[in-house]
């Protein structure tokens, strides 16, 4: 299963010239950040509940390389085989973050068109 992701053309570029400018790389980690956000709103309700333990470990972040959502942690150690499967325990695949992101591709896309120009305008680098 491949991981899903979305590529920003330019960005390294953007992540570059924000570098020079104080707190620019700031402003980019709050656009993963948003972008991200609307992924884990997609994916909570996907989330497949016995205890809604799972469901409650879903959590997303931003980074200035990317926006991450993640599910799981040391008390939720299921969550790799719930989403990705696990054929020798006959665990199928339910792959719900893939899937939030599928649903919402085009608001991340949204998200980062308009908010990739008003950095671009904000910090002159036009």
């Amino acid at each position: 299963m491949t991981k899903p992701s979305i590529e920003v053309e330019g960005a390294r570029q953007l992540k570059r010239a924000l570098r020079q400018i104080e707190g620019g790389t700031s402003d980019l980690k709050e656009i993963h950040a948003k972008a991200a956000k609307i992924v884990e709103d997609a994916a909570v309700p996907l989330v497949p509940r016995r205890t809604g333990r799972l469901a409650a470990s879903v959590r997303s972040s931003g980074i200035a390389s990317g926006g991450v959502v993640r599910a799981g942690f040391a008390k939720v150690p299921y969550a790799g085989p719930i989403h990705f499967g696990w054929p020798k325990r006959n665990i199928s695949p339910q792959p719900f973050l893939y899937d939030a992101l599928d649903q919402r591709r085009g608001e991340v896309i949204g998200v980062y068109e308009d908010n990739v120009k008003k950095l671009i305008k904000k910090n002159n680098l036009d």
